[in-house]
């Protein structure tokens, strides 16, 4: 089975979890978080118990409003909830992202997503990620 998410309708991670919603999970409810994100992936939510390609057009586009103004977005979200013992980490990360340097949203999805299928962690779960 494929499933495909358009990177065009994504300028935030917020639309990222719309459009996993829309495509992957419709009508079901999910934290709309990167754990929750990464437990989809495992199946369960609706989508195929033997795995799934999930092919992301526009990925370029993506990859462009995932950068790093959306990462220092969701960082800033972060420090404002995180746990004391996470802040300096957090703070780091953030310090790096205004700078324009280390991961960003995208990279991160990219980074759960590739954990799910060979060679990943979580293997097991067959999710073949193909960027358009």
């Amino acid at each position: 089975m494929e499933y495909v998410i358009d990177g065009g309708r994504m300028g935030s991670l917020d639309e990222f979890y719309d459009e996993i919603s829309r495509v992957l999970i419709p009508g079901q409810e999910w934290g709309r978080n990167l754990d929750a994100f990464n437990d989809i992936l495992r199946s369960g939510f609706g989508t195929p118990e033997r795995g799934f390609t999930l092919r992301w057009t526009n990925s370029a586009v993506s990859r462009a409003t995932l950068s790093y103004a959306e990462t220092a977005r969701q960082l800033e979200r972060q420090l404002a909830s995180c746990h004391p013992s996470n802040q300096e980490t957090v703070r780091r990360k953030l310090t790096l992202a205004r700078s324009g340097e280390g991961e960003t949203v995208f990279d991160w999805l990219i980074e759960i997503i590739s954990d799910h299928g060979p060679g990943g962690e979580q293997a097991e779960d067959n999710v073949r990620l193909i960027l358009d």
